[in-house]
């Protein structure tokens, strides 16, 4: 099982270290989708830091289980947090965020497995 979280672990936390990054860098495409929303612009760099946290504590899961699982059940609430906005925005293109809560629910259950 622990090769099987450090898969799902690693490319999740590749995935959203890549969108911490471009939320930080205000990429056009997550800024618009974020805008959509109505997310505020002042919120983007804490939003940034979550994704970044969230990516760092997966990637310290590695080596201690405890920091991996609270990161997956950090990331899962994040994007279950982005579902609730899409669709309370009568914004259906949820289809990201719900991979990516998928993904993290995911890693959380091998990692508690592979512990």
């Amino acid at each position: 099982m622990f090769i099987a979280y450090a898969v799902v672990g690693v490319l999740l936390a590749l995935v959203i270290g890549a969108s911490a990054v471009l939320t930080f860098l205000r990429n056009e495409a997550i800024t618009a989708s974020m805008g959509k929303v109505g997310v505020p612009e002042t919120w983007l760099p804490r939003l940034a830091s979550l994704k970044a946290a969230g990516a760092l504590g997966l990637l310290i899961g590695l080596g201690v289980p405890l920091i991996g699982s609270a990161a997956a059940i950090g990331v899962f609430l994040y994007f279950i947090g982005a579902v609730v906005a899409h669709v309370r925005a009568k914004d259906y293109e949820i289809a990201p965020a719900v991979v990516l809560a998928l993904l993290a629910a995911a890693a959380l259950a091998l990692r508690v497995l592979s512990a």
